[in-house]
């Protein structure tokens, strides 16, 4: 199981956008994928389809230690995803509180290790608690960066916690390069700071860089991907491009965590892999759980919205 996180402090960055899409052109390429939202504004979760409001659980009993991460999945597009609700925002307040917080969110997903073959992570648009768990979980870091001086100048920041992220949870994460969002080729401030990316900070831009179109902003109103709802438009083809690029990608080492570092690292006995994704059968009258395949290449049969998907038995965190 890969996990990668989508991290920017700034918010309207197509976080969410580039986390959905991702998802869904890994999901149409056969890949079992899970989608995690820690953003308490729910985009994610509303994006695919499901209510943030009607939810009983979501990855805030998650993280208070009320359930399993395998009790709040639910499934849409081919992807499943551990929803968010604006509860979790308290949860920031009750870890803080605890010891060992930034490892949390890496313990519940090594839970279901073995049920995906990628995890990935929407950050909320901060550098608190819910991002550092992000960050301390996954092996690799994507910045969507929207190409305007205010979404590159809090760069430096991020790249400032991502250090201290491997120097003191996690030293195998690793930067996989920048998603240029919202790119308009005809202005010149465009181009400008697409270049000072890579001059600047010395970060590899995914090519190629995600075109504005206003059909990423009717997609999540209608709980489509870009890709149902204009598949023809060069954004749609751009990450499914990159997603491509990402997937064929083998990691370079991480460089070595800093003198001192003691106890750093994401590493958990992880459970007994499973033998199947499953599907309940208490789903409700009103749809169908169809079964799963053990060990299937593809990702689970699309389904209508709001048919709950638990891919395996586990116990609570």
């Amino acid at each position: 199981m890969s996990v990668i996180a989508l991290a920017n402090q700034k918010g309207g960055v197509a976080k969410t956008t580039s986390t959905l899409s991702l998802g869904a052109a890994w999901a149409e390429m056969g890949d079992r994928v899970l989608l995690v939202d820690c953003d308490p504004q729910a985009a994610l979760t509303y994006s695919m389809g499901v209510d943030p409001e009607d939810l009983d659980v979501s990855l805030h009993d998650v993280l208070v230690g009320r359930a399993g991460i395998a009790d709040v999945l639910w499934e849409a597009h081919g992807c499943h995803i551990a929803p968010a609700t604006i509860d979790l925002a308290g949860s920031e307040v009750f870890l803080l509180t605890k010891t060992g917080r930034e490892f949390v969110l890496g313990r519940a997903l090594t839970k279901v290790a073995e049920a995906y073959d990628v995890v990935i992570i929407d950050c909320p648009p901060s550098l608190g608690i819910l991002t550092i768990n992000a960050l301390t979980a996954a092996d690799e870091v994507i910045i969507p960066l929207q190409c305007e001086s205010l979404s590159q100048r809090g760069m430096s920041h991020l790249l400032e916690t991502i250090e201290d992220v491997r120097q003191f949870t996690n030293p195998q994460l690793s930067i996989r390069g920048v998603i240029a969002t919202m790119f308009d080729p005809r202005t010149k401030h465009t181009r400008e700071i697409l270049s000072n990316v890579t001059d600047s900070y010395g970060l590899k831009v995914l090519e190629p860089p995600v075109r504005k179109s206003i059909r990423f902003a009717e997609a999540p109103a209608a709980g489509e991907t870009i890709f149902q709802r204009a598949p023809s438009v060069p954004g749609a083809d751009a990450y499914r491009q990159i997603a491509r690029e990402l997937r064929d990608w083998a990691p370079e080492p991480a460089p070595p965590p800093a003198a001192g570092a003691e106890g750093a690292g994401t590493s958990e006995p992880r459970n007994d892999p499973p033998e199947a994704v499953r599907s309940p059968t208490e789903a409700g009258p009103a749809h169908e759980a169809s079964a799963a395949t053990p060990d299937m290449p593809q990702p689970p049969p699309e389904r209508s919205v709001g048919v709950r998907t638990i891919p395996i038995d586990t116990e609570p965190l």
